[in-house]
């Protein structure tokens, strides 16, 4: 659970929760309570005195007696050392030497509470604050080593559900440490640095103040949250921790995470957890605490069909748009209302929504929200389907789910802590919260969510409810078209506080705000691309995406891609272990081109000194020929072994006959350079610097393009990818000569675009330094990679690269990290130029401007 924390102090009675919001625990003493009352023997009572913002709390050593809270704001509560009288409570410090210290910092207290506006209040008792932590800074006497190194210190607030305590950061060069000004719950909070997995920025607050760290992969609770006083501190910190962790953890993008959950490398579960998380969604702030959908809408019959439809919500609407009257209603308000108008008075999630649904195991919170009292017992959480039916028919309930309906704890259905949570109106006590009938138990409950989490419908729709909360529907004219618009006070940006100078609206302001809830962060502006599942149903309206295209993927596979070869999946595994086999330096000028015969015998390049060169490992050099006077751009073999098809700057295409050593045919097809070829099923696809590509077969065709650079065609052949030296990359229906999608994915010259072995992503590599990987279904730019260097070619298998840069380098790479996993620095003495691969993986070619022709091999 989110609020079980790692340390058990379930026999601590006082918490940070006895404080009212916005408190601060200054320090605490021991001492005395002086009573008038009762026996001689027991009216001096020992415990802890504790000094807060707005008032005085005493926690009794006897845990038979009382915790006593005074508001300092009350005239009769004012405290006065020794002093004793009827109506007031006296307290006495064991250590006389600090009653004046205290007493004074009490009149200040006293002088803050006092104050008629409470903006006054709040900045006095932050001044306060600040100048109680500016007395003090962190004691070097906590760190774990004493030949640590600090790099920098300054103070900042632990943040915990509905509670900061203030203290002094201070990061060394191999620990965090956190040292609360009050020493509550520790006297330090110590994170190694090489136990760190995870680092977020956080909003908190409406301000970019928050850092949140985890040493978890995938808990849901963090292992500190922190606030900042200001954005460039947090900043600081941040960028040590994150420069310190560069060689051992990865920071993955919203865009990577898509990727790997389209593929099926994360669950539907923890792909919407990594969502929440670069959302700002955080266990440790209810006001923005992570979000998950209803994925089931049947929550009466005896047994759960997960095959049929009906049994699930419409994930592409929102909540308040399920049901029809209602969404009249909410949308003739809407018509008639002044700007700025919202369809919906409430949030999906708010701090309330939150300790709804957890008061069994958060009493305090729910108490601490509640000025210490629980809702009324016909408004708890008492029954899943009635809480679904009141989601669906209530004027004003429009909340989703949250993470612990999916999770494998569910003491949260459970009254384990035997609360008194009042009776309904029918009598009967509040007690366990009850299930749908297909539920036996809360463990069976939850086993079920998790299996209509990830069932099929679920999958094939996830992306649509995505777009709602994290994407492109969240706002502006889409929201307004999807029924999914919410209140301008619950957007990112929605309301600058910074400008409001009255500090009371400030402070309502603030307030309504994060008791009302916020939308996560935006995380998309495009389309949020369908999650490839084993089999699909209407995935396009577009009649060329076939299923020889989309081939359904086994959900028992762990890699990436069908390779149902054996040697291409060890080849693969094993590219970061390429040895060089041989070394030819057979052309004048930079290799363009290369092709194999099928055995492997014979090997063809081309180059910009116009020739087509033909040689083995064996035997060098065996022939050399010249077409013309101008550079050759690229060369192919035909299938039959006996053909080899070259494309050159003079605008033609020379077909070279192997058998007869000769020029067999000269195609005339455009109008000026021939920059790249392609044959599938009896036709060659050349693209041109004279912005078309051609097809040739019995009959030629064309396609009208801008500048193209390069070209690929599917490994079925029925679609066609083309780059040109604008950064557009086209996606073509071979069919039907019309784009099927276009987007500019480079800010230059695209040098190669290829698709991966199932077709379902087109990886393309560009002068801007940066490797794209696009969603052929959806068009949609899902993976940027920033290189250090420009990548002229590459192979790829659909998660793993191998790429040749500007510097001769060859890198492998790992699109879900977005990292180079292994370099081959220099292994050409200039740009790598082309690349060739065979069909089993084992085997790759590399050639440059330096004029050679490389032969490597993956290592076993």
């Amino acid at each position: 659970m989110a609020f079980i924390t790692k340390k058990d102090r379930s026999k601590e009675r006082f918490s940070l929760l006895l404080l009212d919001l916005e408190e601060h625990y200054f320090e605490q003493h021991t001492a005395y309570n002086l009573s008038s009352r009762g026996p001689v023997a027991n009216r001096r009572s020992s415990g802890s005195l504790k000094i807060c913002s707005k008032s005085v709390i005493f926690e009794p050593d006897d845990a038979v007696q009382p915790i006593l809270k005074i508001y300092l704001i009350k005239e009769e509560n004012v405290v006065a050392p020794y002093k004793y009288e009827r109506t007031k409570v006296t307290f006495q410090l064991e250590a006389p030497g600090k009653t004046e210290d205290v007493v004074q910092m009490l009149l200040q207290l006293h002088r803050a509470s006092c104050l008629d506006k409470q903006g006054d209040q709040t900045a006095m008792v932050a001044a306060i604050l600040q100048s109680r932590l500016a007395r003090t800074c962190f004691d070097k006497n906590s760190f774990q080593h004493v030949t640590e190194i600090p790099h920098m210190e300054c103070v900042a607030e632990m943040v915990s559900p509905l509670v900061t305590n203030a203290g002094h950061i201070c990061i060394t060069d191999c620990n965090l440490y956190f040292q609360p000004m009050n020493s509550y719950p520790d006297s330090v909070v110590q994170i190694g640095l090489h136990s760190v997995k995870r680092i977020y920025k956080r909003r908190h607050g409406l301000r970019p103040l928050g850092l949140e760290v985890f040493c978890t992969e995938n808990d849901l609770c963090s292992d500190i949250y922190l606030k900042f006083y200001n954005t460039k501190e947090r900043d600081e910190l941040y960028y040590y921790i994150a420069t310190f962790l560069e060689n051992h953890i990865v920071e993955c993008t919203a865009e990577s995470y898509m990727l790997q959950w389209q593929r099926g490398h994360i669950s539907n579960y923890q792909y919407l957890l990594h969502l929440n998380n670069l959302a700002d969604r955080s266990v440790n702030d209810l006001s923005q605490y992570p979000v998950f959908p209803w994925v089931i809408s049947d929550y009466s019959s005896t047994e759960l069909d997960l095959l049929n439809p009906a049994s699930f919500r419409d994930l592409s609407k929102p909540i308040g748009a399920l049901n029809t009257e209602r969404l009249e209603r909410l949308l003739e308000r809407y018509r008639d209302m002044p700007e700025p108008r919202f369809m919906y008075g409430s949030h999906y999630s708010s701090p309330g929504y939150v300790l709804f649904y957890l008061v069994r195991v958060a009493p305090e919170h729910m108490l601490c929200l509640q000025n210490g009292r629980f809702d009324n017992a016909d408004r708890m959480f008492n029954s899943v389907g009635e809480t679904w039916k009141n989601c669906l028919e209530g004027g004003t309930d429009f909340k989703e789910l949250i993470p612990e309906f999916y999770g494998s704890d569910g003491s949260f259905l459970k009254n384990l802590l035997g609360l008194n949570l009042g009776r309904r109106q029918g009598g009967g006590r509040v007690e366990k919260v009850e299930l749908p009938p297909w539920a036996s138990d809360p463990d069976d409950f939850l086993e079920k969510m998790r299996l209509a989490l990830e069932s099929q419908y679920v999958s094939e729709h996830l992306h649509e409810w995505i777009d709602l909360v994290f994407g492109y529907k969240q706002r502006g004219c889409e929201a307004v078209a999807a029924h999914n618009v919410f209140h301008p006070v619950t957007y990112e940006g929605g309301v600058d506080c910074d400008s409001i100078e009255d500090p009371d609206h400030k402070i309502a302001m603030l307030t309504q705000i994060l008791e009302f809830g916020q939308t996560p962060r935006q995380l998309f502006v495009t389309p949020h691309p369908q999650r490839i599942t084993p089999r699909f149903h209407n995935l396009s309206a577009t009649p060329s995406l076939s299923s020889s295209e989309l081939s359904p993927v086994s959900p028992s596979m762990e890699s990436f891609e069908d390779l149902t070869e054996e040697s291409k999946k060890m080849a693969w595994s094993n590219m970061n272990k390429l040895a060089l086999q041989s070394c030819h330096k057979i052309h004048k000028e930079a290799v363009t081109g290369i092709a194999v015969t099928l055995g492997g015998d014979s090997i063809f390049s081309t180059s910009q000194d116009s020739t087509l060169k033909m040689f083995s490992k064996e035997n060098g050099l065996q022939r050399s020929v010249s077409f013309s006077n101008m550079a050759l751009s690229s060369c192919l073999m035909l299938p039959d072994d006996k053909i080899v098809v070259c494309s050159s700057w003079d605008n033609n295409v020379y077909f070279y006959s192997i058998a007869y050593g000769r020029r067999q045919d000269t195609l005339m097809g455009h109008d000026d350079a021939v920059s790249h070829i392609c044959w599938r099923d009896d036709k060659l696809y050349t693209a041109s610097w004279d912005s078309t590509v051609k097809v040739f077969s019995i009959s030629p065709g064309w396609i009208n393009l801008n500048l193209v650079n390069t070209l690929d065609l599917s490994p079925a052949g029925t679609l066609l990818a083309t780059g040109t030296k604008e950064g557009t990359l086209t996606l073509w229906d071979i069919a039907n000569p019309l784009p099927l999608n276009q987007l500019t994915c480079h800010s230059g010259k695209i040098h190669q675009v290829a698709f991966s072995p199932d077709s379902r992503h087109i990886l393309s590599v560009g002068e801007d330094s940066c490797l794209a990987v696009t969603d052929v279904q959806t068009g949609m730019l899902i993976a940027t990679v920033h290189a250090e260097l420009e990548q002229r070619c590459l192979c790829w298998d659909g998660n793993t690269v191998l790429s040749g840069g500007m510097s001769g380098d060859l890198s492998v790479w790992d699109l879900l990290s977005s990292k180079v996993i292994h370099k081959i620095p220099a292994a050409h003495s200039g740009a790598v130029t082309c690349m060739w691969m065979n069909e089993q993986c084992s085997s790759i070619i590399t050639g440059g401007v330096d004029k050679q022709i490389i032969l490597w091999k993956p290592e076993y």
